[in-house]
C-alpha cells in the first residue's frame, strides 16, 4: 500500500528543514510520491526544491508567487496528488522505518490514522506525545539517535493505538475531499486542523493515533511555541488572530480536547446578542461569539466596524449585525453593566445551554438568557462549500 500514498508538505523559508525532512522520507521510502509546496519563500527553499524536482521523478513541485499559508497548499497539494491515499507532514518532521507502514495497517475508508510525535522539550508535554530531546534545530539535531530511539519504541508498542488527532495523518483522498477538505475560513492559517478534526467526527470518521508510528517534530521560523519568533513573527500573529476569531464566529466556543488531543464537540446553537447602552469596543469583541448581533450604535459606526473587519472573514458580516431574525436564543445586557465576570459567562455559553436543559428564561449576571428552541447546529459545518 505504500505506493499508493503521497505526502503532501508545504513549506515557507525553511531551507535546512525541509532538507533534513526530504532526507528522511527518501532513506525509507526512495520512491514514494511527494508534494512540495513552496509558499512564496525567499530563502532559496524553491531553487533547491527545483534541483530535487529535476533528479526525482516522483515529486511533484508548486511554487506560490506570493505567500497563501499552508490551510490552502494542503488542499492544493491533495488535488495534484496521483495516489488513493494521501497524508501531510510537516517540514520541520523527520520520519523514521516503518513511519508509514505501522499508519496503514489502521488505515480503513472512514478512517484517519495519524503518528505519534517525539518532540523537543520546546514544546509543551502531553500524553499525546513523546518529550525526548535529539536536537532543539537542526544545526544539533542527532538523527541517529533519534532513529534506535523509535526502534525501540515501535517495538515496544506494536500495534497499540489510542483516540487522537494531530500532524501528521494520512486517510483515503476521497475521504478528504467528501467533506470540502480544510476550509479557507481559516487561511492562511491556524486553527485550519482544530477545525477540519471536529468534522472528521462529526461525519462519523475514526480519528486514530499509532502509538508504533514516530516522526521527529522540530520547529520552524514562526511556529506558536517559539516564543521569541511568535514576538518577532506579525505575520503570524495577525493571522493568528484571524484564524482564532473566525473559529468562533464558525463554532461558537473556543476549542476543547481531552488529554490526548481528542476533540470534545461542544452542541452549535443559533445565539442572538442584544445589547444595549453599547460600545464599539463591545462590537468588536463580542461579535465572533454568536450567530448574530444587535447593538444601538450610530449606523456610521456599525458601518466602519464591517469596512474593517470583513476583510478579515469570509462571513458576510452585513447579514450578521443588527439583522432581524426569530433566533432559537437570545441574550440580553446592559453594555454599561457588562463585566469580566459576564465575558466568562459568554466564553462557555453552549456548554451553560446545553447544561440547562431546557426551553425558557433566566439570569447569568448581567446576562438575560432567553431559550426558544436547543436546536443544535454543528452538523450543518461539516461540508465547506466556499
Amino acid at each position: 500500500m505504500v505506493n499508493n500514498v503521497t505526502l503532501v508538505i508545504p513549506t515557507y523559508n525553511n531551507l535546512q528543514h525541509i532538507k533534513n525532512a526530504y532526507t528522511s522520507i527518501r532513506k525509507w521510502y526512495p520512491t514514494l510520491e511527494l508534494v512540495m509546496l513552496d509558499d512564496g519563500s525567499s530563502d532559496g527553499t524553491f531553487e533547491w526544491l527545483e534541483n530535487v524536482e529535476e533528479d526525482d521523478s516522483n515529486v511533484i513541485l508548486y511554487q506560490s508567487e506570493e505567500r497563501v499559508g499552508h490551510t490552502i497548499l494542503y488542499d492544493l497539494g491533495i488535488q495534484m496528488s496521483t495516489n488513493e491515499i494521501i497524508g501531510i507532514i510537516h517540514a520541520d518532521m523527520i520520519v523514521t522505518e516503518n513511519y508509514l507502514e505501522n499508519l496503514l495497517k489502521h488505515l480503513d475508508k472512514g478512517k484517519v490514522v495519524c503518528a505519534t510525535r517525539i518532540e523537543p522539550p520546546l514544546h509543551p508535554p502531553g500524553n499525546e506525545k513523546i518529550i525526548q530531546n535529539f536536537g532543539m534545530d537542526f544545526d544539533d539535531l542527532n538523527i541517529p539517535a533519534f532513529e534506535e530511539f523509535a526502534k525501540k519504541a515501535q517495538s515496544e508498542n506494536e500495534g497499540v493505538t489510542t483516540k487522537g488527532m494531530f500532524a501528521p495523518w494520512i486517510l483515503y483522498k476521497e475521504d478528504f475531499q467528501r467533506i470540502g477538505g480544510h476550509d479557507p475560513l481559516f487561511a492562511p492559517f491556524p486553527y485550519e486542523d482544530s477545525d477540519i478534526f471536529q468534522r472528521w467526527i462529526l461525519a462519523g470518521y475514526e480519528l486514530i493515533q499509532s502509538r508504533d508510528s514516530f516522526v521527529y517534530h522540530l520547529t520552524c521560523r514562526g511556529h506558536r511555541w517559539n516564543e521569541q519568533i511568535q514576538k518577532d513573527d506579525d505575520y503570524y500573529k495577525v493571522a493568528s488572530n484571524k484564524a482564532a476569531r473566525n473559529y468562533l464566529r464558525k463554532w461558537g466556543i473556543w476549542i476543547e480536547n481531552d488529554s490526548y488531543q481528542y476533540p470534545i464537540i461542544t452542541p452549535k446553537y443559533d445565539i442572538e446578542f442584544r445589547i444595549f447602552n453599547s460600545n464599539p469596543q463591545l462590537l468588536k469583541v463580542l461579535e465572533p461569539w454568536c450567530s448574530r448581533i444587535y447593538v444601538d450604535l450610530y449606523k456610521n459606526e456599525i458601518e466602519k466596524y464591517i469596512e474593517e473587519e470583513q476583510p478579515n472573514t469570509l462571513i458576510d458580516l452585513s447579514t450578521k449585525i443588527n439583522q432581524t431574525a426569530n433566533s432559537d436564543i437570545v441574550i440580553r445586557m446592559d453594555g454599561i453593566k457588562f463585566t469580566q465576570e459576564d465575558f466568562k459567562l459568554i466564553q462557555q455559553l453552549p456548554k451553560i445551554i446545553k447544561d440547562s436543559g431546557e426551553i425558557g428564561k433566566f439570569t447569568l449576571g448581567n446576562l438575560e438568557i432567553t431559550i426558544n428552541s436547543m436546536e443544535e447546529y454543528q452538523n450543518s459545518l461539516i461540508n465547506v462549500n466556499r
